[in-house]
Formats: structure tokens, C-alpha cells, sequence
């Protein structure tokens, strides 16, 4: 009788110790983001952003131009090839890979993976980012948030209840510490 007794003592035990657990489980809070609102609410990402848009636009039009004239290079050698002795085409064949080159290296420095426009945005975005990151963890910490989803990039968040939207709490802590648009401004 004692063992059957003890037996239930630990069943009993055991499931409320699981039961406990679940409810530990459950009562994890979660909230949702959306960055792309947040960061287009923060003048200084617009202003970053514009910035890093007139740049590639600059680097674009450069390697075009780059690129018009190694192709005006190579119509001008197609004309002239017949022509032109076996040491002079040789040479101009030379001068148009030579070009060729020069664009893809322009493309590669301006938007290689390790280019300019990489290093400019890391520098520009970067401390924006790291700002907004701060504040998410500011508020779902202050509000005993568990897990914080961005439904800008996150594929899997199909539904998010407005309510857990913490996107504005995110902006004003932002605001705390640099410049962002105002709650009449927002929506």
C-alpha cells in the first residue's frame, strides 16, 4: 500500500511539475515589428538612403559612359578591321579588352561585394540599425516581451494581431535618441 501511495505521490508530483512547465511555455510573450516602417519614419535613413541612391546613380552613369565608349571602340575596330594591318588590329583588339576590363573593374569597386557602395552603406545604415535594434530590445524588455518577429522580412508571419504591433513603441524609444517622425506624422 505504502509503494502504490508513493507511486501516486510521484505521478501526482510528476504531472504537476510538467503542468507547471507548459504554463511556463505558454506564457510567453510575442510581438511583431515592421523595420521597413519603422527605418522609413527615421530622417536620417531617408536622408541615408537618398544618399547611397545619388551615388549609385553617380557610379552607374560613370560606368555607362565607360561602357558607351569601349562599345563605340569596338563598332569603330569592327568598320576599320579589313582595313588595318595585322599589328594595328592586334593592338586595338588590346585597347578594347583593356576597356572592357576598366568597366568591370569600375562595377566590381563601386557594387563588388566588398565595394563602394557596400562600405557606404554599412557606414551610413549601420548605426541606424544598430540604434533601431537597441530600442526593440529596450521595449520588449521593458514590456516582458519573449520574441520579437519583423513581419517587414519574416516570411512566416502570416497573421499578427495589431495590438502586438510594437512598430511605434520601437519609433518613439528610437526618438529618444535621434530624430524620428512623430506619432501625428506616421500613419
Amino acid at each position: 500500500m505504502k509503494k502504490e501511495n508513493l507511486r501516486k505521490l510521484f505521478t501526482i508530483a510528476f504531472v504537476l511539475i510538467l503542468t507547471g512547465m507548459s504554463t511556463k511555455t505558454f506564457a510567453q510573450k510575442e510581438a511583431f515589428i515592421d523595420s521597413q516602417y519603422i527605418l522609413n519614419n527615421i530622417p536620417e535613413y531617408n536622408d541615408a538612403q537618398e544618399t547611397l541612391n545619388n551615388l549609385s546613380a553617380k557610379w552607374q552613369k560613370e560606368i555607362a559612359e565607360k561602357h558607351d565608349q569601349a562599345q563605340e571602340m569596338y563598332k569603330k575596330f569592327q568598320a576599320e578591321s579589313i582595313l588595318l594591318p595585322a599589328d594595328v588590329r592586334k593592338s586595338r583588339q588590346a585597347e578594347i579588352e583593356k576597356a572592357d576590363q576598366e568597366v568591370t573593374a569600375l562595377q566590381k569597386k563601386y557594387f563588388g561585394p566588398d565595394g563602394e557602395l557596400f562600405k557606404k552603406r554599412q557606414e551610413l545604415i549601420g548605426p541606424i540599425q544598430e540604434k533601431v535594434y537597441n530600442a526593440i530590445q529596450t521595449v520588449a524588455t521593458t514590456e516582458n516581451i519573449d520574441f520579437v518577429f519583423d513581419k517587414a522580412s519574416s516570411p512566416t508571419l502570416i497573421y499578427g494581431n495589431p495590438k502586438y504591433d510594437i512598430s511605434d513603441a520601437v519609433l518613439d524609444e528610437v526618438g529618444k535618441v535621434m530624430q524620428t517622425a512623430t506619432p501625428a506624422q506616421r500613419r
